[in-house]
């Protein structure tokens, strides 16, 4: 099985500082870690649409349904205007 072979420079030092960070014995763990954790931490992220359906809802019920859900009746406003 190949070793992990890292190139860049800044991310050899990133995995040095995980492997330090975590004592992991070698770098490939280190790695193996990170991506793990990042992973677990993906999944467990609301996704953005939902996050805003949620303040949206809480939103709604404090002051009421978004007016440009529904259809708005001009018609039907004028004529109140109209009628006072």
């Amino acid at each position: 099985m190949p070793g992990l072979h890292i190139r860049d420079e800044t991310v050899n030092d990133l995995a040095i500082a995980v492997m330090k960070a975590t004592n992991a014995p070698n770098k490939t763990e280190a790695v193996r870690r990170a991506l793990q954790n990042e992973l677990a931490r993906l999944r467990k992220e609301v996704p953005l649409k939902e996050r805003i359906k949620e303040i949206q809802d809480r939103i709604e019920s404090r002051i009421g349904p978004n007016p440009k859900s529904e259809p708005f009746d001009m018609k039907a406003f004028m004529d109140e205007q109209w009628e006072r």
